[in-house]
C-alpha cells in the first residue's frame, strides 16, 4: 500500500495508540471527503445489533467509498468515529482492534472518537466519516 502523506507524532505528546496526532499531506493529491457511514447494507438496513459488527460494517462502508474513488486503506488521512455509548466501545476495544487490523492493517490515521446522544438511524450505534488523499 502506498501512503501519500506523512504521520506527525511529536515526542512531547507521547506515543499515540491507534491513531496519529497529525497527518501532513503533500500538494497534488485529490481529497476525498467521506460522508458518515453506518452499519447498513445495500438495502440500507442495519446489519446487526452487535456493537463490533456495526463498527466493522461502518468501516467497510467507508473503505468501499475509498475504493470506488481509486484509493486504498493506506490513503485514509482522517477519521471521526461517532458512538452512542463510549462504554460499549471501551469494553470491546480488543475486538474492535481486531476488525480494524483486518481492514486497515497497521495504518492509523488522525482520528477522533466522539460520543453522541444518537445517530440518524435509531438502531445505529456507530458512524464513521473521513478524509482520504487519493494520488
Amino acid at each position: 500500500m502506498s501512503q501519500s502523506f506523512q504521520l506527525i507524532n511529536p515526542e512531547s505528546l507521547g506515543r499515540p495508540r491507534g491513531y496519529a496526532n497529525g497527518v501532513l499531506v503533500p500538494a497534488g493529491g485529490r481529497l476525498l471527503f467521506i460522508a458518515g457511514q453506518i452499519a447498513w447494507d445495500e438495502r440500507q438496513r442495519i446489519v446487526s445489533a452487535d456493537f463490533v459488527e456495526q463498527f466493522d460494517r461502518a468501516l467497510a462502508n467507508v473503505l468501499a467509498v475509498v475504493s470506488a474513488a481509486g484509493g486504498t486503506p493506506a490513503q485514509v488521512a482522517r477519521l471521526v468515529i461517532y458512538v452512542t455509548d463510549k462504554r460499549a466501545y471501551l469494553a470491546r476495544t480488543r475486538e474492535v482492534g481486531e476488525r480494524w487490523r483486518a481492514r486497515m492493517g497497521q495504518h492509523y490515521p488522525a482520528m477522533a472518537l466522539v460520543e453522541v446522544k444518537s445517530l440518524l438511524a435509531d438502531d445505529a450505534q456507530v458512524e464513521i466519516e473521513g478524509i482520504a488523499v487519493i494520488q
